[in-house]
């Protein structure tokens, strides 16, 4: 396992991953916060966790456990407290969850509390268009921009006119926490 004592001083980052298709390239995001000296933890929602990315390469890339559920109170912490934490994919279900602080899951929890204490946040949504245009969804968007939440660009996925799929901005999340 990956301790601080192996990195000493290097921040702690969050990254929340929550059920969406493009969820299966987390570890560009990984390895691209490791190559600018973040200790990474992954903190993933339950629907996520069933087989939207591979959890045994993210817990080998990281040398840590992905959590997923909570801990009871008599176990120990498996990370330390984050410097940052960065959410992709981001989902209609988690941005509207979170907006309104219906901490249902622990990714949810996390993501209230991270901005309760000031910690800072960057998103990175994948959301269908359709879903993106919902009143509920804009209204999230409004109100987690106004806690200070750091959104990336809208990505819906969808195949361009050439037939091919964007790439996901993976690298712009850590470039919208201001940390090179």
């Amino acid at each position: 396992m990956t301790d601080q004592a192996e990195h000493p001083g290097s921040p702690f980052l969050y990254v929340v991953v929550c059920a969406a298709g493009i969820a299966a390239d987390v570890g560009e995001l990984i390895t691209a916060a490791q190559e600018r000296d973040w200790e990474v933890g992954v903190i993933a929602t339950p629907v996520a966790m069933n087989g939207f990315f591979d959890t045994d390469a993210v817990r080998a890339q990281t040398g840590r456990p992905i959590r997923s559920a909570w801990r009871t109170p008599g176990d120990p912490r498996p990370f330390p407290p984050p410097d940052a934490v960065v959410v992709a994919p981001a989902t209609f279900n988690t941005v509207n969850k979170w907006a309104a602080g219906l901490a249902d899951t622990l990714a949810v929890a996390t993501l209230c509390e991270s901005c309760g204490l000031g910690v800072p946040v960057a998103v990175l949504p994948c959301v269908a268009d359709a879903l993106a245009a919902h009143p509920a969804y804009q209204d999230s968007l409004i109100r987690l921009r106004g806690m200070g939440v750091r959104f990336g660009e809208p990505y819906s996925g969808e195949p361009g006119e050439d037939g091919t799929r964007p790439e996901f901005g993976w690298r712009t999340a850590l470039d919208l926490l201001g940390r090179r």
